[in-house]
């Protein structure tokens, strides 16, 4: 049972970070630079962090990003980071995430599952993260997706599960 679990969670947590992926990729450089938290840029990075850090067997005490890449997202009052993360950077994170996801999923057992996550603010298991991280990056990519079709007036399609291309 619990291989079914793991590859049809492996299907729409790739499917997720695909349409994250898409949405970065079909993003211009006139939407992707800005400032703020509101920057397209910052929205991609921002989902990327934590869906690494979520992914991880340490809480955030140990947890380091790839470089260059920091943790600036866990300081109280969070600060945009400068100069901007271009879109090469952005997505070797994504493949780095990617690979990271495949290697938990790959280790996952029910008693693994079962237990407590290593992030006691969040008070769930490993399981229950799992699927809260996916849904935080479908929301974000869903919010890149809404910023894409309002300053463009296109957006990549919904991705059903994983392996689809974009076709904005």
């Amino acid at each position: 049972m619990i291989e079914f679990w793991r590859e049809a969670i492996r299907r729409q947590f790739h499917a997720a970070i695909d349409m994250l992926g898409n949405a970065m990729e079909a993003c211009p450089d006139s939407v992707w630079s800005g400032r703020g938290r509101g920057a397209f840029w910052y929205l991609a990075f921002h989902v990327l962090f934590f869906l690494d850090l979520y992914l991880s067997s340490e809480d955030e005490s140990r947890f380091r990003p790839p470089a260059p890449f920091g943790l600036s997202e866990l300081d109280d009052e969070v600060v945009v980071p400068e100069p901007a993360y271009g879109k090469d950077e952005l997505h070797g994170y994504l493949e780095h995430c990617r690979r990271k996801l495949d290697v938990v999923l790959a280790g996952m057992t029910e008693a693994w599952v079962a237990e407590p996550c290593p992030f006691e603010y969040r008070a769930m298991s490993n399981g229950e993260l799992l699927l809260y991280n996916m849904r935080h990056v479908q929301h974000h990519a869903a919010q890149l997706n809404m910023l894409l079709r309002q300053r463009t007036d296109s957006a990549p399609d919904w991705v059903s599960k994983s392996g689809q291309k974009i076709e904005a």
